[in-house]
């Protein structure tokens, strides 16, 4: 098994480009427990993702709500909204990420009238839902495109073709209302916490207090607890040390320094603290976790 992470700039937007210019479209196929928490973590991007379960259950947190998604299940999340997926086992999820800009060119008829309103609409996201009959159909029509993919080279056409049946059906089911107070309430708050992680992310091999972490977004300690709370579910400080401990990961299976070494470059003091909490997350010790990751 490889170490499977998922690459983010500072302001946690994916950096891995999804297809090229020419065709903005990716598919994958994933286990979500092969990736270190058996997490794919916080991420966004300006593409759109359609995330189908094939196999075991998926816990999403999407903006500030935490879904649970059934083998069967499926959810779209929309263009720049902060995103986490994790699993308790084996848990296989095909997926497709793709630009707008696919379905039509910017500026156009179409984009403007069907593109646009969705991907600036108040949904941040949709489940897919088998029982529901128009979510059934994009069910299926999920599917076709996974085969699809599968089958090789040659498929864009076909691809694309069943890409605009599926908009077209969530155009006419979801919540097309935009620029709301609250929504741009919610973007507001989303921009500070990315400040917030992006300064956790520049400055985790550093002392950090909360006084800190929320003076880089210029609001106040109880504003930032409930930022973190609100979004990601975990407190400022959790969030530091497990990014701590994910860093000190990727020193394990990629450099050849030792354990206390990499403990103080990833911010902790004390070896024996690191230990443990290496430990209690990824249930071994640093030097098993090296061993199992140099021989794959």
């Amino acid at each position: 098994m490889g170490t499977f992470r998922i690459e983010t700039d500072d302001t946690l937007r994916e950096t891995v480009h999804h297809g090229n210019s020419s065709y903005p479209f990716a598919y994958y196929l994933e286990d979500i427990s092969q990736f270190d928490f058996h997490c794919i973590d916080w991420h966004w991007h300006h593409e759109v993702e359609f995330l189908y379960v094939e196999k075991g259950t998926v816990l999403c947190t999407a903006g500030s709500d935490r879904i649970e998604l059934p083998q069967g299940s499926a959810i779209f999340i929309n263009s720049g909204i902060i995103h986490r997926y994790e699993s308790k086992g084996s848990t296989i999820v095909p997926n497709i990420v793709f630009s707008p800009i696919l379905l039509a060119p910017e500026n156009s008829l179409v984009y403007e009238n069907y593109i646009l309103p969705v991907i600036s609409s108040v949904t941040a996201y949709q489940v897919f839902d088998c029982r529901i009959p128009w979510q059934k159909k994009i069910l299926r029509i999920l599917k076709k495109i996974f085969i699809l993919q599968a089958s090789g080279h040659g498929n864009e056409l076909q691809t694309l073709q069943l890409l605009l049946e599926i908009w077209n059906n969530l155009v006419h089911h979801i919540d097309l209302s935009s620029g709301s107070p609250d929504m741009q309430h919610i973007d507001h708050r989303q921009a500070k916490l990315r400040l917030m992680m992006q300064y956790i992310q520049e400055n985790y091999a550093h002392d950090l207090s909360l006084d800190e972490i929320a003076g880089s977004a210029a609001i106040g300690k109880s504003s930032a607890l409930h930022l973190f709370q609100s979004f990601i579910h975990l407190a400022p400080v959790a969030y530091l040390i497990r990014y701590r401990l994910a860093k000190a990961a990727e020193q394990l299976s990629t450099t050849e320094k030792s354990v206390s070494v990499i403990a103080e470059e990833t911010g902790f003091a004390n070896t024996g603290y690191f230990c443990r909490r290496f430990r209690r997350a990824y249930e071994m010790t640093p030097n098993e976790y090296r061993r199992k990751k140099m021989n794959v």
